[in-house]
This record gives C-alpha cells, sequence and structure tokens, in this order.
C-alpha cells in the first residue's frame, strides 16, 4: 500500500463518532412511547431514521479510510476558530448584562470576521439591525421573551 494510499485514521474517529452519536439516538428512541395511531408513525421513527442514516454514513467512511481513497485535508487556519468562538464567548457573557441585540450583534461581527468579513464595524452594525428585527419578532409577534438589555428597554419598552 503506497503512503499515499495508507488509511487514515480521521476517517476512523469520524466514523466512531457517527456511529456513537446513532447509538445515542438508538436508546434515546428507545425510551420514546411507541404509539403511531392511524398513520402507524410515532415519536422513534424520525430519529431510528436518522441513527440509520448515520450507521450507513459510518460504514461507508470506515470504507472510504480502508481504501485510502480520502482527499488529503488542507491546513487549518486556526484564527476564524478563535474569532468565533470569541464571539460565542462573549455573547455568553454579555447577554443578560447588554442585552440580546448588543450580544447578538456582537456574535455576528465577529463570525463574519473569522469569515473574512472586514471591517468589523460594518459587520457588527449588520448584526445590530438582524437582532433588532429578531428581537421585534421574538417580542411583540410570538410573544417570546428574550433577555433585554438597555437598548431593548428603549426601543421596545417604550
Amino acid at each position: 500500500m503506497s503512503p499515499e494510499r495508507r488509511p487514515r485514521g480521521a476517517a476512523f474517529v469520524i466514523a466512531a463518532g457517527l456511529a456513537g452519536l446513532a447509538a445515542l439516538l438508538l436508546v434515546d428512541a428507545a425510551g420514546l412511547k411507541q404509539d403511531g395511531g392511524y398513520a402507524g408513525v410515532g415519536p422513534g421513527d424520525v430519529p431510528r431514521i436518522i441513527a440509520y442514516g448515520l450507521l450507513v454514513l459510518s460504514v461507508l467512511t470506515v470504507m472510504s479510510g480502508l481504501r485510502g481513497d480520502l482527499p488529503k485535508p488542507p491546513r487549518q487556519a486556526p484564527a476564524p476558530v478563535f474569532w468565533i468562538l470569541g464571539g460565542l464567548g462573549l455573547q455568553l457573557a454579555l447577554l443578560h448584562v447588554a442585552g440580546f441585540v448588543i450580544s447578538g450583534a456582537i456574535l455576528f461581527g465577529m463570525t463574519a470576521r473569522g469569515f473574512g468579513q472586514t471591517p468589523l464595524w460594518k459587520a457588527v452594525a449588520v448584526g445590530m439591525v438582524l437582532a433588532l428585527v429578531i428581537y421585534g419578532v421574538f417580542d411583540r409577534i410570538l410573544q417570546l421573551n428574550l433577555p433585554a438589555g438597555p437598548l431593548e428597554r428603549l426601543i421596545f419598552r417604550g
């Protein structure tokens, strides 16, 4: 077997993850009450279908790993991942302090920056507009409460 065609360990790790997720779904679906009613479809059927699909993908991933015909993965750039994780961390830290709109705008801006959007302030401004619209839909139309900060109280609470 040539070095280019040798099995890749990552394929087996991914296959094990897919199989583990499938097993988790099957165990969870087994605990659901299966009374299909008229159509014969119950609440456990969709998780089972998804689990079987994941098992098929797991087997196909193992086969590709054994054949060694997987493409060589590209070099990963850690900076975009850090931008996105930083945005998630800031949203978690600021959500109940600054509110949904400001924390959502920061998350949107930092995620956009992670995907290459510059400058950051433009992405945050777009995120602010989107978060305001989303907050308005949830608060006024759906009557569901998102964490309100000073901006939300100023605009939506009068």
